[in-house]
């Protein structure tokens, strides 16, 4: 081997020294395997393109943390909207039981009047003016609450919201109406609390005849 070889045989072996196993590239070898396991490397030791790869991964990561941070203020606001939804609709309907508790002596109430309007005894004029008094009064009371009475005499008979306990004919009224009403319904902010006990009209033969041919 003649001292041209020599050279280039020692500094091919002093270049792969400082240079990644089975790779090529330099490497730092002992040093790096320490900044490893310290972690990432410090910023005065890094590149600018790596300083500029730091910048960009630190803004997405801003940007990650700001959105998680919006979705957990709407999921907040809409917690709020549906806990207010909630206080507000048993706000609404506290007082259910109470009302329908002074549902019966309302109905004594309009027994009385009706009562006083069937005997028209003139003893009876100051009775019947307190008790109707008493009733404006009632019902005024509960219609503050939200309490309302279901129309029915007269009305078309509808199932949601009137209760049939027997049926007449009536050759007068149009079939399937309310001919009487026996008890009143109620409502309670448009919520049925008790449905109107009526009596409805029923189709009358002729008229069924009629239609059939």
């Amino acid at each position: 081997m003649n001292q041209a070889s020599a050279e280039k045989t020692e500094k091919d072996t002093m270049t792969g020294s400082r240079e990644n196993p089975g790779t090529g590239k330099p490497g730092s070898g002992k040093g790096e395997a320490k900044e490893k396991k310290k972690g990432e490397k410090p910023f005065e030791k890094m590149t600018k393109s790596e300083l500029i790869q730091k910048i960009k991964d630190l803004q997405d990561q801003a940007e990650r943390n700001y959105e998680l941070y919006l979705r957990s203020q709407a999921e907040m606001e809409n917690m709020r909207k549906r806990w207010q939804r909630e206080k507000e609709e048993w706000i609404k309907f506290s007082n259910e039981s109470l009302i329908k508790d002074l549902l019966p002596p309302l109905d004594a109430l309009d027994q009385a009047i009706a009562h006083c309007a069937i005997t028209n005894e003139d003893c009876l004029d100051s009775l019947k003016q307190g008790v109707e008094l008493t009733l404006k009064g009632l019902k005024d009371a509960l219609a503050k609450a939200g309490l309302e009475e279901v129309k029915a005499q007269g009305e078309a008979f509808d199932p949601n919201f009137h209760q049939a306990v027997s049926e007449m004919e009536d050759g007068s009224a149009e079939p399937g109406s309310v001919l009487s009403e026996l008890q009143k319904g109620y409502l309670l902010n448009q919520r049925l609390l008790r449905p109107a006990m009526v009596v409805v009209n029923k189709k009358n033969r002729a008229s069924e005849n009629e239609m059939d041919e």
